[in-house]
């Protein structure tokens, strides 16, 4: 079944490599989506995929690569839409 969800992820999170590690993480699952930076310093993320491929993703999301500190992770449940192939950086 395919699920999706939105991340927020708040800390030290731009500037230290977290969209490209998220992206790579997302490829890794074989999850739909996107990841972009915010203007008020946080990371905004949808990932659509199968629910384990997705709980995989957000363990990973919660931890970050090694130069990034993350101080909060904001989830929300969504439905699914299926328009997303790949999965892209947004700038």
């Amino acid at each position: 079944m395919l699920i999706a969800r939105h991340f927020v992820v708040k800390g030290r999170v731009q500037g230290v490599g977290f969209r490209m590690f998220a992206e790579d993480a997302a490829r890794r699952e074989g999850l739909s989506g996107w990841v972009s930076n915010q203007s008020d310093g946080s990371v905004e993320i949808h990932a659509e995929g199968d629910l384990e491929a997705i709980d995989r993703f957000e363990r990973r999301v919660r931890r970050g690569p090694p130069s990034a500190r993350v101080d909060a992770v904001d989830v929300h449940e969504q439905a699914a839409s299926g328009r997303w192939t790949g999965f892209s950086v947004r700038s």
